[in-house]
């Protein structure tokens, strides 16, 4: 089965349309996921949802198990992933309630380890110069302007730890560094869905204007809370009219990034591990 992921926040699931609803426990052996999966029908395709920070938003950034999270959605059967994610804005041109169809990453976390499925006895190096799958990227950008979103074509994804937003100073760096949203969550994502060769892309969804942006209030709860809930109605209609134009069948370059990347003889890969790593690593073995 290849089915469609999606993660986003948890009312993103009430889609019109989205039927034959089941909630599915995965066990991993990397822990527990956000939360279930919501397995359905949408769009005439077989997709998986998962509610990134757990239904009612118990889940710090920081406290995300990105590799639990990507290995059962591989579980699952899942080829692509649409990851809807708040982010701030970190240049004018970047309003409120736009949303930016990323193409880049800048690491300002310290959770390497937690980034990769890889290590105990088996090393791989997958390449990452272009993080996102620009198939995946430019079926959404297509879908946005379609439900004619303000939606901008490219730019840098800042990925801080948090959970406290930025500091004034750490807000005017990164704006005069050019860099384009920041954000809490999609590196891990990103990089764990590239190793599990699934292919991801983010509708980054801007609420506010971080804090460098002495024009506007500095970023608040209550400001995000407002801008998601006006966001979340696009986000649907946009996922909703993106799935059908994703092909049936996985064969886009992130489906094989495996492939060259693994350094380790077979012969030497440690039993424990490559069970571990079954679902990633089947048609390698």
């Amino acid at each position: 089965m290849h089915r469609i992921g999606i993660i986003g926040g948890s009312g993103l699931y009430h889609i019109d349309g989205f039927t034959n609803q089941k909630w599915v426990n995965v066990k991993t052996p990397f822990g527990a996921p956000s939360d279930d999966f919501l397995t359905g029908k949408l769009a005439g395709r077989d997709v998986v949802f998962l509610p990134r920070h757990g239904r009612g938003h118990r889940i710090l950034p920081s406290e995300l198990n990105h590799r639990a999270n990507i290995w059962a959605m591989k579980k699952l059967g899942v080829h692509w992933i649409i990851s809807v994610s708040a982010v701030g804005s970190l240049q004018k041109k970047y309003r409120p309630c736009d949303i930016v169809l990323v193409d880049q990453f800048l690491d300002r976390t310290k959770q390497s380890l937690n980034h990769t499925f890889f290590g105990r006895g088996i090393v791989a190096h997958i390449a990452f110069a272009h993080p996102i799958c620009e198939e995946l990227r430019r079926i959404l950008l297509k879908s946005a302007r379609a439900e004619k979103a303000r939606a901008h074509d490219g730019g840098t994804y800042t990925n801080m730890e948090g959970p406290a937003f930025s500091t004034r100073a750490e807000s005017r760096a990164n704006h005069r560094a050019g860099l384009d949203v920041i954000g809490m969550t999609n590196l891990g994502e990103a990089k764990c869905a590239r190793e599990a060769e699934i292919a991801y892309a983010t509708l980054a969804m801007i609420t506010d204007y971080d804090c460098w942006n002495e024009a506007h209030d500095h970023v608040t709860v209550e400001m995000v809370i407002e801008c998601l809930h006006r966001n979340a109605a696009m986000a649907k209609r946009i996922v909703t009219r993106a799935i059908p134009q994703i092909p049936s069948a996985p064969s886009w370059p992130c489906h094989d990034a495996l492939k060259n990347s693994i350094m380790t003889d077979r012969k030497l890969w440690p039993a424990k591990t490559r069970k571990e790593l079954a679902p990633l690593l089947k048609k390698y073995l």
